[in-house]
């Protein structure tokens, strides 16, 4: 991505007041945060919607450029890597929420676009028992599925334990920041934090000099559940952040799971409430977790499938099949998208592709090809 696009990205960041589904409707309608920039004049002829009070702020951007090109300094100088929308290492699965950031500050080593990644969220205020099960699942995961990204917002309680967890057990944990990336809160846990920055990373939508005000945690918590295949609710109070991150992951249409605790603890009445309601699964493991999810542990091999000998395959059947063995696992409407193929017919194709003992569905509507 050329040091051009960054900077009038970043710029449009500060021309929509940090509305960011605002810019994101600007940048994907133009095509980029310079494309918005060359059209500043124009705005209300490409956007009819627009509003007269955008139209007009969007004329000038004199302000917004010199507080990009002050950040673009900032994040030169610290090795932090600026991904926009259109770039090829921004997190695939966050860019397809509608309220993606059109920028993402990172510094980390980690691969947002790894295959298989969870956040773990809860209550600030965990128990005993909260940190026994964090330790628990954590250490039983890895040795289940080694290649898993645990990401949390590196809060207290559940959030700094699950990133110490899979610190200490080896796996890379990324950390998503309520404030910019010149400052580490709470202070705490700047020892840890500075662990990740090589074992995973740190990431935030907010500028230099942004401060961590409470909405912007609840901004952030968007971002904890776009990056996940999975949210895991560790132990919650009856309202909570943890919640947040659960209902919107639900919307983004992602699992959620969470842990049952003790009837009447104040903890575990979250926990218990999703259970209830049915709006997250019940685990109690990560077996139950990983057997949910479908992802098939390292140590096994997968189980032999009974297969018609040579199936006749469609056209469109071998499109599908094809699709899924360059890459596997593939949510339905990406493959709707990369095979051109309707979701009604696909739905049906792929059934018959699962009665020809071709494919498996999984959780979250993705579909894995069986070897």
């Amino acid at each position: 991505m050329s040091n051009n696009e960054i900077y009038y990205t970043i710029a449009l960041t500060r021309m929509t007041g940090f509305n960011s589904q605002q810019a994101l409707q600007l940048y994907q309608e133009l095509g980029g945060g310079q494309a918005v920039y060359e059209q500043r004049n124009d705005i209300g002829d490409v956007l009819p919607d627009a509003t007269p009070r955008l139209v007009e702020a969007l004329k000038n951007w004199d302000d917004a450029l010199k507080r990009a090109a002050v950040e673009m300094e900032f994040v030169t100088k610290h090795h932090i890597r600026a991904l926009t929308l259109n770039d090829e290492d921004y997190p695939a699965r966050l860019r397809d929420c509608p309220d993606a950031p059109v920028v993402l500050y990172y510094k980390g080593n980690a691969d947002l676009n790894q295959r298989r990644i969870i956040d773990i969220v809860g209550t600030r205020r965990c128990t005993s028992y909260g940190q026994d099960l964090i330790r628990k699942f954590v250490s039983r995961l890895k040795e289940l599925c080694p290649d898993v990204l645990i990401v949390s917002g590196l809060a207290y309680g559940i959030d700094i334990c699950a990133h110490r967890q899979a610190l200490s057990v080896g796996y890379d944990t990324v950390g998503v920041l309520a404030h910019g990336l010149d400052q580490i809160y709470p202070n705490h846990h700047r020892e840890t934090a500075a662990t990740m920055v090589s074992h995973g990373g740190l990431l935030t939508e907010y500028m230099t000099q942004t401060e961590p005000f409470a909405n912007n945690f609840r901004q952030r918590n968007r971002i904890v559940a776009g990056l996940s295949d999975a949210t895991i609710l560790v132990e919650s109070a009856y309202k909570g952040g943890g919640l947040i991150t659960c209902r919107i992951a639900q919307e983004y249409g992602r699992e959620v799971f969470a842990f049952p605790g003790a009837v009447g603890m104040p903890y575990s009445e979250g926990c218990n409430r999703l259970i209830r309601n049915n709006t997250a699964a019940l685990i109690t493991s990560a077996d139950d977790f990983v057997e949910s999810m479908g992802w098939q542990p390292q140590q096994q091999k997968s189980e032999p499938v009974e297969r018609q000998l040579f199936p006749d395959l469609s056209p469109e059947e071998q499109a599908v099949v094809t699709l899924l063995q360059q890459t596997n696992d593939l949510q339905l409407n990406i493959l709707s998208v990369k095979t051109n193929i309707p979701i009604g017919q696909l739905t049906a194709l792929l059934f018959n592709l699962e009665m020809k003992g071709m494919v498996k569905p999984l959780a979250g509507g993705t579909y894995h090809l069986l070897s």
